[in-house]
Formats: C-alpha cells, structure tokens, sequence
C-alpha cells in the first residue's frame, strides 16, 4: 500500500531489505500454497528451514546466539511481512522468537544459552511456550502446574492448553509453580519422560498453524534445565509475552495491509451499475477509514519500536499498540470482507481467512479486555483486575 506520510523515510537500508527479503518470501512461497494450507489444516513444516535461512529466529539476539543482532524495528518488519501471508507463520516466528529463544536468553545459563539458541535460529531446534492452561488464562497466577523439587531436578505435573507448536516442538518452556507457590521456568525436552503433547483439532481459526495441549506427568526436568533467571517470578513469563505482543502488533497490521490491498485492487475492477464499485461514495469511504487505521498504527508501531530499541518503552505501550492494532485490524478485514460481496469468503481472495484468523490474534496474548484494563490502570491509577 502506498506510503503516504513517507514511514519509509524513518527506516534504515538494513531494515528495509529485512522487510523487503520476507515480503518475497511470502509472495513466492506462502501465498502460492496458504489457501490450500489453511482449507486442509496443514502447517508448512517444508518452510521451516528456509525461514531459519532468513534469519527469522531469534533475529534480535546477538549473533554468538545465532541472532542477527536487528534492530526491534526490523523484526516488527519482518513480523509484519509475515502476517501478511498467515497469521499463523507469523505466530511460529514469534514463538520460536519471542517466547522460546528469549527467555533462554534472558533467563537462562550461558551453558543454556549455547546448547539451546544456535539450534533454535538455525531451525533444528524448535520451541514451545507452555504457560495457558484449560482453567488458566487471563489470569496465570492461578496455574494449577505445579513443580516439586527433587534429587538432581525437579518433577513437574499438570497440562498447558492452546500452545502453539506443541506437538512439533523439540522443547517446552514451562511454568509451574514450586511448593511455596513461586512461579518458576524450565526447558522441558520432548523425550523427558512424563512428557505428551495432543494436538487441537476441529479450529475454524489459525488453520495453518499447529496448537496443542502439554501434558506433564510427574515429568522430571534436571536442575542444568531450571531457567535460574526466573526467580523472579510470574513477571518474566509475562516478560516474555510482553514480546510476543510488540510482534503481534506489527504482525496484525500486516493482515490489514493484506485485507485493504485486496479489497482496493477489487473496488477498481469491479463494476456495477455500469462503473467501478470504488467510484461509489460508500465503498470510498470504507477504503479510506481502512487506510487511515493502517497509517496511525504503521506510526504507533514504529515510534513503539524506536523506544524499545532506546530501552524506553514498557508493558503499557506494548499492550496499548497490541490492543489497538488486533482491534482496528479486525475492523479492516470485516469492512474488505463486505466490499468483495460473495467473493468475500473465498479462500481465492484471502481475505476471510485473515478475518478468522484476526478472531484469535484479537484474543492471545492477552485479551483485548485485558489490555485496556492495563492501560486503564496506567492512565487512571487505580486497579479494575481485583
């Protein structure tokens, strides 16, 4: 779409070849198979490894981890780009990204660090987040996982729910909480005993991608696999989600861009009553509202991201950008959707399957009602949580 307020302008050369490598990625691998993926329910597994060939994983972290030391701005790019094609190959990136690979980085052992993150960039290793459970979501200080220290380790019982990458994935970052109730973190490995994964079926939304259920039975996690940073508590898991959210951000515009696209090209070409339906008041007016949304975020997005490359943004933006981002959004593919007519709800023009898939990126991560209730807390000082 075009660049009207020249964002561009703002972006280094480094940043734009990121965008630019992953939009071609998209357009040359994803967009030819995406419809098919999604009607049949098949991730991509295929594509794995040419992700990882572009450096999608972990692209932030440092390169003796494997990252390419990018900018923030440049992964929400790349996020961005990613959307566009599915929501659910943006969500594998992030993932891996944001809730596997960052927590080993900020929380783990430098023996962690080497065993595990040049594996998971090179995309031989991949990753999971166990924190949601079936009765826990909104609120995961009330996780029923608990784990109990013992000889050389730690034994961990009780099940995550809707975890992306779950029944793929070579490891799991767990929480659970020890006998004192603090909240802890572990690298649970696929082959540890104990340890199951279930996959979801039957979803009419992120098709394409994987989700699943972990299971822990008395599964025994080794003291070298403890995540020591995270004795801190609940805060780092929500650290870690507080990353996924900034790519979520950049990730849902993505879907708009794609949906507005489309339904641009559409409004010029299709003619009723004897001229383009874009020449019709009503169908402009929708075309513009949709365009101004995607420009005002492009904008929070990227002032968003300069401030956490400065180490100045905080929980608050982050959920503020996810909140209105995931919500205007969804508004955008509605409003495509019912400019294509019938046309709207064919797999060949794309544009409901964002708008399915803009259903569940509105509610992960935290809900769009947690969200303002963050932002109301910020901006009023008092808590609506308790």
């Amino acid at each position: 779409m075009e660049d009207l307020f020249c964002l561009d302008d703002y972006l280094s050369d480094e940043e734009k070849l990121v965008r630019d490598s992953v939009r071609r990625f998209i357009d040359s691998e994803i967009m030819p198979i995406i419809a098919d993926c999604y009607e049949k329910a098949h991730f991509p597994r295929e594509l794995i490894q040419k992700m990882a060939n572009l450096g999608l994983f972990g692209m932030t972290l440092p390169e003796s981890y494997g990252g390419a030391n990018a900018s923030s701005v440049a992964y929400g790019l790349a996020c961005q780009e990613l959307e566009r094609g599915d929501s659910g190959l943006r969500s594998f990136v992030s993932v891996q990204s944001s809730l596997c690979m960052y927590p080993i980085f900020a929380y783990g052992t430098q023996q962690q660090k080497m065993r595990f993150l040049p594996q998971m960039a090179q995309g031989e290793l991949i990753g999971c987040f166990g924190l949601t459970e079936p009765d826990s979501g909104s609120d995961p200080a009330s996780m029923k996982t608990r784990a109990k220290k013992a000889n050389g380790g730690w034994r961990l019982t009780g099940a995550k729910m809707w975890i992306t990458n779950a029944t793929i994935a070579d490891l799991a970052i767990v929480w659970a909480k020890d006998e004192q109730g603090n909240v802890k973190g572990f690298i649970v490995e696929r082959d540890f005993p104990g340890f199951s994964t279930n996959e979801i079926h039957h979803k009419l939304s992120l098709r394409a991608s994987i989700t699943g259920e972990i299971v822990l039975e008395d599964c025994f996690v080794p003291d070298e696999n403890y995540l020591p940073g995270t004795e801190k508590g609940l805060a780092c898991a929500l650290g870690c989600l507080t990353k996924a959210r900034y790519g979520i951000a950049w990730g849902a515009m993505g879907a708009a861009m794609a949906c507005y696209d489309i339904a641009l090209n559409y409004a010029k070409e299709r003619t009723q009553f004897g001229k383009a339906i874009g020449a019709f008041q009503l169908i402009q007016t929708d075309l513009v509202d949709m365009f101004t949304e995607i420009v005002k975020a492009q904008a929070l997005n990227l002032q968003l991201g300069r401030l956490h490359e400065q180490e100045r943004s905080n929980y608050v933006m982050v959920s503020l950008a996810k909140m209105n981002a995931c919500k205007e959004a969804l508004h955008i593919a509605r409003k495509a959707r019912n400019i294509l007519g019938a046309n709207g709800i064919s797999l060949e023009y794309h544009i409901i399957r964002h708008m399915a898939n803009l259903e569940s990126v509105f509610t992960y991560e935290g809900t769009d009602n947690m969200h303002h209730l963050i932002v109301g807390k910020h901006i009023t000082g008092l808590d609506a949580f308790s």
